[in-house]
């Protein structure tokens, strides 16, 4: 008697079944892993960052990190990021001369933000150092709330400055607020804003990386000290 037998062409379906669900649970997890370690990646890389001539610049000339915000003193977002996030920065990078930080504008809110920038390029072109407590204090000066609503005024500024940096001559401050060549300084922030593609403020460029978000202290620690210890 013979008891061997063959097997049907249904049994082997459940191994099918299985080795294609496994497949499948790979590729997924494959996908996620990607997803996951891609989340705080820089965005974009430029092989040749804005030129800083001209430009307020905060720190050691010879440090290997250059740290440049493209910002706007209307964005709120830009003075949780200079309350937040630079601190941070200054205590562990700038103030060690690891870092250099500079300040680009951007005029996503036009007048105000012209006015602005215009104040800022006028403070700078007088003396840096009083440009940098004229930048915090006018981050300081933005409303809690309401913070869309007029408050960028030629009041507002003179204000901040009398206070903030009182070593800058008013009158002279009055008359570059209107002075082209100041202007034009302006214009050049504006067009590095295009060039770069600036889309947002804060944006956050470190040695040529853009990063994604801001506001991940973590990445931009990580980004530096890799920068830092490529230049070793």
């Amino acid at each position: 008697m013979n008891y061997s037998s063959k097997p049907t062409g249904n049994s082997t379906k459940p191994l099918v079944i299985i080795t294609l669900t496994v497949i499948v649970l790979l590729i997924a997890l494959f996908i996620f892993s990607n997803m996951a370690s891609n989340k705080n990646q820089p965005s974009t890389v430029f092989q040749e960052p804005p030129s800083l001539v001209n430009q307020p610049v905060l720190g050691n000339d010879d440090a290997p990190v250059t740290l440049i915000e493209f910002g706007d003193y209307k964005c709120p977002s830009c003075k949780a990021w200079s309350n937040v996030v630079y601190p941070q920065l200054q205590k562990e990078y700038i103030d060690t001369g690891k870092l250099k930080f500079a300040y680009i504008n951007v005029l996503f809110h036009e007048q105000e933000s012209v006015l602005a920038a215009l104040a800022g390029e006028a403070v700078f072109a007088q003396d840096l150092q009083a440009f940098w407590m004229f930048h915090k204090a006018l981050y300081e000066a933005q409303p809690q709330a309401n913070h869309d609503g007029l408050w960028i005024t030629e009041e507002k500024i003179l204000e901040v400055v009398k206070t903030a940096a009182p070593t800058i001559d008013l009158t002279k401050l009055k008359e570059d607020l209107k002075n082209q060549e100041v202007a034009s300084r302006v214009k050049i922030d504006n067009e590095l804003v295009q060039k770069f593609g600036v889309k947002q403020t804060p944006t956050v460029m470190i040695n040529g990386t853009v990063l994604e978000n801001p506001f991940d202290i973590n990445m931009i620690k990580e980004l530096i000290d890799k920068e830092i210890g490529d230049k070793q």
